[in-house]
């Protein structure tokens, strides 16, 4: 049974790690009645559409 030699030291162990959890930044998307830019599959909070329809009555 293979064994390592020497222990792996935090530095190295924290390397190897540091890049594999890296957060992603959310996909916008542009809607397309307003242009604001919001989070896709959600109803646009500025004018309240989805889908280019109108879902909620936004109050100004």
């Amino acid at each position: 049974m293979a064994v390592p030699k020497r222990k792996t030291s935090s530095a190295r162990k924290n390397k190897r790690r540091s890049s594999t959890w890296k957060l992603e930044a959310p996909a916008m998307a542009k809607c397309s009645k307003c242009g604001e830019y919001n989070l896709s599959h959600r109803v646009c909070s500025k004018c309240g559409s989805y889908d280019g329809k109108e879902v909620v009555k936004v109050s100004e």
